[in-house]
């Protein structure tokens, strides 16, 4: 039996409509996206519109009481805590209103990872390059592009990178439930099934279910638009793609690379815009009672 305070992440792939122009709120130089790595863009971001892009000042980040929007011109990384030779840049923290932690680990060449602090849990998701994890047993599993670890917590690991890699990591503190339990779980995305989800305008790949004891998930959707609102927070970064994202009141373009935190019950919307698919990663709560 499993328990976990509240992880649901979604890959969201969104499938739109060539456009006639190139030309765009998201447009930047052509590039042969065939020949490159599958999230490049995630960790070689441009800023939009490219001729900002050495403008004085200029970001596309807002922080406000129920949402946050934190684009790549605003990371800022400093060496991780307990990791060696890894730069760490906190996306998502408490310090905004959020009950979890998310950020962007990338390990050099012969780095190796640290310990969560005592009764945190982790989950940990490539999105470049590849590195090698080792638990308990002295088993090792490599992690690559699209892998997924979630390590129970006070569960020893380490994640040691020969080259180099980029991780996005979330961590938040334990909730027990009655007697369950969570369990060390490794895993990839583009090992599951299709889903049909009756009524609804998207398709998707089920990696881990949410279950009460669990509570964690990792899926991938296909789907054109989807309005929200819900007491759950959510942390997602944008893998692929571009579109219009709605958070309150408030509309922002918004483009591979980019973080959003959302409040409980913060109006949400997202369409899909340009001439490629849109996916993301979507951290949820579930199966906690709010009190």
């Amino acid at each position: 039996m499993r328990s976990l305070h509240l992880i649901v992440f979604i890959i969201i792939s969104l499938f739109v409509k060539a456009s006639k122009s190139d030309d765009g709120f998201c447009s930047a130089p052509s590039i042969d996206e065939k020949t490159k790595p599958i999230y490049w863009k995630v960790t070689n971001p441009t800023l939009s519109p490219s001729h900002l892009q050495d403008l004085p000042g200029y970001t596309r980040s807002v922080y406000k009481r129920d949402h946050a929007l934190i684009t790549p011109e605003s990371h800022v990384y400093s060496p991780l805590p307990d990791w060696t030779n890894t730069l760490g840049a906190y996306l998502i923290t408490p310090a905004m209103g959020s009950h979890f932690v998310m950020y962007f680990a990338k390990m050099k060449g012969m780095s190796s990872s640290g310990l969560p602090p005592k009764d945190i849990e982790r989950l940990v998701f490539v999105v470049e390059g590849a590195v090698p994890l080792t638990n308990t047993s002295c088993s090792s599993q490599k992690l690559t592009v699209d892998s997924y670890a979630y390590l129970p917590p006070n569960f020893y690991h380490s994640l040691d990178c020969v080259e180099s890699a980029t991780l996005v990591v979330f961590e938040q503190r334990y909730e027990h439930l009655g007697s369950h339990t969570t369990e060390f779980i490794v895993g990839s995305t583009d090992k599951q099934p299709l889903l049909e989800t009756p009524g609804e305008s998207f398709i998707t790949i089920e990696i881990l279910i949410p279950s009460v004891p669990f509570r964690f998930c990792l899926l991938k959707w296909f789907w054109n638009v989807k309005q929200e609102v819900h007491y759950n927070q959510h942390g997602l970064l944008l893998l692929e793609g571009q579109g219009l994202y709605r958070l309150g009141d408030n509309w922002y373009p918004v483009e591979a690379g980019d973080v959003i935190w959302m409040a409980p019950f913060v109006p949400q919307w997202y369409a899909a815009l340009g001439k490629t698919r849109s996916r993301y990663l979507l951290y949820k709560d579930v199966n906690r009672n709010p009190l």
